[in-house]
């Protein structure tokens, strides 16, 4: 028997419910895994809630699309992208079919991949997401050392791994955060600035040459806006959350209607995030762990849209 969670039915964290469930022997190409850590991510709160679906044939609906952990049994034929699996690899696992909130799970063998030794559970189960589509957005961007780009939310979970990549790229940095994270982006090497009202002007003192590209993490009218007004190719402004506003002409990415997802990029990102997460080359900020039980606890401060870096259930 495994504990997971999952939603009783669609709304806020509170139709989060804790349950024993079975789980099932390994079959051909999966693999048993116990969940050392599993991440929370602002995308389960939008899945919980109906954003993005409701239908109620799916409850109780599994949740969780990321975790790290040992693999404690294999299936026939149990291969993932990084070759044959076998009990005691330590992994990291994505996009669980029966979700990641949870001590066991068994899965593909497709979505795991090996965990670097040395990677803190908390920081593997944490990087995927959040660099899969940091390593998206750059690379539609395709940026040159010496240009400059805008981060709009660069000091949430997808921003700080842009803003991390684009500066080991030679790219100078602007990034958009409140004043309590502005050391925060500074110790990454991008400029801070403070987003409401003046914004634009405020990047403009920031990048006196001039902005050549923009990610938008947070979707904001503010965001866009102000990447219109400062980036002259809309199509390198880049937005992962903006959906309403493709008739701007910028790119939309991710799973969001008409958005490029990006499949092979973000599937191979692992090969260089986790190795740089490993020796510490990128940094995964982990703000938050919960043990499994407080799972909804967990959902609300991610809702809440401040975490200011991962958030991540310890079962």
């Amino acid at each position: 028997m495994a504990t997971k969670i999952v939603a009783t039915a669609f709304g806020g964290p509170e139709v989060l419910s804790q349950v024993e469930a079975d789980v099932s022997a390994p079959a051909e190409g999966e693999v048993t895994v116990s969940v050392k850590a599993a991440a929370v991510n602002p995308v389960d709160y939008k899945i919980v809630s109906g954003a993005m679906g409701a239908d109620p044939d799916r409850l109780p609906l599994p949740v969780g699309l990321e975790l790290a952990g040992v693999v404690t049994a294999v299936g026939p034929g149990a291969e993932g992208p990084a070759g044959p699996l076998a009990v005691d690899d330590e992994v990291v696992v994505t996009f669980p079919p029966t979700g990641a909130y949870a001590d066991t799970v068994t899965v593909p063998a497709a979505n795991v991949v090996p965990k670097p030794e040395g990677l803190a559970w908390a920081d593997a189960a944490g990087t995927l997401l959040v660099g899969g589509t940091a390593t998206h957005a750059l690379a539609v961007l395709d940026l040159k050392a010496g240009e400059t780009l805008l981060v709009h939310g660069a000091a949430g979970g997808v921003g700080q791994i842009a803003v991390q990549l684009a500066v080991a790229a030679g790219v100078t940095v602007v990034g958009t955060a409140g004043e309590r994270n502005h050391e925060l982006l500074r110790g990454y090497g991008a400029v801070p600035v403070a987003y409401g009202p003046g914004l634009a002007d405020r990047v403009r003192a920031a990048a006196p040459g001039g902005v050549d590209a923009a990610v938008d993490t947070v979707g904001t009218d503010e965001a866009v806006d102000t990447s219109l007004e400062l980036v002259a190719d809309r199509g390198r402004i880049v937005s992962i959350a903006a959906f309403g506003r493709a008739d701007t002409g910028i790119r939309l990415i991710g799973g969001g209607p008409g958005a490029d997802p990006g499949t092979e990029i973000r599937a191979n990102a692992w090969r260089t995030l986790l190795p740089a997460a490993a020796d510490g080359t990128l940094k995964v900020v982990v703000t938050r762990t919960y043990p499994l039980a407080e799972a909804a606890d967990a959902l609300r401060f991610v809702r809440d849209g401040h975490a200011g870096g991962k958030v991540v259930l310890l079962p």
